[in-house]
């Protein structure tokens, strides 16, 4: 069996990178070592202009490697899927995703009444809801910012308690 993957989905604004820091800090707490992997839907830029890394992608490397004694990080200069990302992941013992709603993961769906969005996905392609307004599901239904609730869950359904 893989790393177990989750993946926390919602509309931009209600609070899905507020509940994946959280969620991360409480399962480092607990002892797990977690990757998290955040979606962009736009084109993101991880090295600053005039950098040398910067200059050596735009000099045409397909891949550029930043890498110091502390953290390491590889820029790859095309289309990368979701999966072929995941399949680098090593030494971990869970994967958070922010966003992929429609990738195949457990989903953790975000509701905030405030935001005026509805779920993102039908509450049954929900392994639970997190909400801060009543939802209809026979899934499980947390409390908005109950983190410990939302750790022992996935903790539990991935077997790592």
């Amino acid at each position: 069996m893989g790393i177990p993957i989750y993946s926390i989905v919602a509309y931009s604004g209600t609070g899905k990178t507020t509940v994946i820091t959280a969620l991360i800090s409480e399962l480092k707490r607990r002892g797990l070592r977690v990757a998290a992997v955040k979606h962009d839907a736009h084109d993101f830029e991880i090295d600053r202009e005039g950098k040398d890394s910067a200059r050596m992608a735009a000099a045409g490397a397909d891949v550029t490697i930043i890498a110091s004694g502390a953290k390491a990080a590889m820029i790859e200069n095309r289309p990368v899927s979701i999966d072929e990302l995941i399949s680098k992941v090593t030494g971990v013992d869970i994967i958070l995703i922010e966003g992929y709603k429609h990738g195949p993961w457990p989903k953790i769906a975000l509701l905030r009444a405030g935001s005026g969005n509805p779920l993102p996905v039908p509450p049954d392609e929900c392994l639970a809801v997190m909400s801060d307004t009543p939802v209809e599901t026979a899934r499980p239904l947390l409390r908005w910012g109950d983190i410990a609730g939302l750790a022992d869950l996935i903790m539990n359904t991935a077997g790592l308690d």
